[in-house]
């Protein structure tokens, strides 16, 4: 049976559904029914009554919230007439999928989320760096700076910059006492990797924002040499959810605290899915599942009542050759090896010799000439299955390093897989 919670609950299933927004399960389900293609599969399910009665609510995955969406592309409604924002996730692997929201992107409840903990982010004195990608139909850059307009700062709207300009960059968040900057882990791994190899100082930085991918433990190593005092804030959501959740510097960096807007189930395999509870909301979440597993922790931040541990994805194994490849802990195991920044899996299908995995190797400054081989030695001599396909055929197996990864120019989020078709 599924277990749910909401932030506003003592405790996993203490909320009644009345408290946690019933009104607007019954409207998105109402919705859901009339969609053609998924009218079979929600006819049949009652108005829940009881937060219990939400187990018998049919999880959703992507496909069925764009089903929905391009059935009845919602509107944003209120007497000032806001905007409706048509945002694009995903695409680098996939299909891209869409989602809606209004002016202000939900981002009030964000701030007041995190002033509600006591302390915020960003204040009025701070000069905040958004190095979020811009444009192309990605919406975390723009949801950003919708929440800073909330907090009175000084904002620097700088989007990606290239590695030929990181001396130039750093040395003006220097000289104008840059005091909290933003980005995908990604992007700020490369960004303070390259600094603290040069030897630059972000004196006066005290904020790191992230969303959008898994914080990169290394990154704390480039802190604390490159800005000491700056400390990590999260944000934890998706195009399709939108921000469910926040974290703080005394939260461990996978463990969330859920907002209010938001109620969490936890089903089968720890997969969770969300729920949409409050009325405004124009993607028709209801169990919607991201493809992450979780599970109700107490937070070491010491703040009351259950938080959200995220485990990971459960669709992090691929088949190679036969043997199941943990993506995640291969790419950790050789970002690892002395002298790498990062590291890529690129997986070449050919249809007369069979797959191929090329690990892409970011090397630093001070990487050895030597550096993949190296690598391939540590890929052969591990336990996991595929190395005893790498032995067998050493073909199978290449490493190369590079100059940069293989990523996605509209967001420049850069995945551990790839996957390229050559048949």
């Amino acid at each position: 049976m599924t277990q749910f919670f909401t932030s506003t609950a003592a405790g996993p299933d203490d909320a009644g559904l009345v408290d946690v927004g019933r009104d607007s399960i019954r409207a998105n389900l109402s919705r859901l029914r009339g969609v053609p293609t998924l009218t079979e599969r929600y006819a049949g399910v009652p108005d829940p009554v009881e937060l219990t009665d939400l187990d018998a609510v049919p999880t959703m995955r992507k496909n069925d919230l764009q089903l929905a969406l391009t059935h009845e592309p919602p509107r944003a409604a209120g007497a000032t007439g806001a905007t409706t924002w048509l945002w694009q996730s995903g695409g680098s692997t996939g299909s891209p999928m869409f989602g809606y929201a209004p002016t202000g992107l939900y981002m009030a409840e964000v701030h007041e989320h995190w002033v509600h903990e006591g302390r915020a982010p960003i204040g009025p004195d701070d000069v905040v760096v958004n190095a979020w990608s811009a444009g192309k139909m990605w919406g975390a850059h723009y949801l950003v700076n919708a929440l800073l307009d909330r907090t009175g700062c000084t904002a620097m709207c700088l989007g990606a910059i290239t590695a030929a300009e990181y001396d130039a960059w750093l040395e003006f968040f220097a000289a104008q006492g840059v005091t909290a900057i933003g980005g995908t882990p990604s992007v700020l791994r490369l960004l303070f990797a390259h600094a603290r190899e040069a030897g630059a100082k972000l004196p006066d930085l005290r904020t790191v924002m992230w969303l959008g991918e898994a914080w990169d433990t290394r990154l704390d190593d480039d802190l604390a040499a490159v800005a000491p005092d700056a400390r990590r804030w999260g944000m934890f959501g998706s195009t399709e959810t939108w921000v469910v959740g926040t974290n703080t510097p005394d939260c461990p960096a996978d463990t969330w605290h859920t907002l209010p807007s938001t109620l969490v189930g936890i089903g089968e395999d720890d997969l969770l899915d969300f729920t949409a509870l409050d009325s405004t909301r124009l993607n028709p979440v209801l169990r919607y599942q991201t493809g992450d597993a979780g599970r109700l922790v107490e937070c070491s931040c010491g703040r009351p009542g259950p938080a959200l541990q995220v485990l990971g994805r459960r669709d992090g194994l691929v088949k190679f050759r036969g043997h199941l490849v943990a993506v995640d802990d291969l790419v950790a195991q050789v970002s690892s090896v002395p002298g790498v920044t990062r590291a890529q899996l690129v997986v070449h299908e050919y249809a007369d010799r069979g797959s191929m995995l090329e690990v892409l190797v970011l090397g630093g400054r001070t990487a050895e000439p030597d550096l993949a081989d190296r690598v391939r030695e540590t890929i052969v001599a591990t336990a996991f299955g595929p190395s005893i396909v790498f032995q067998r055929i050493p073909d199978s197996l290449t490493v190369t390093v590079v100059d940069e990864l293989v990523s996605n120019p509209r967001t420049g989020k850069t995945s551990n897989l790839v996957v390229r078709d050559h048949s």
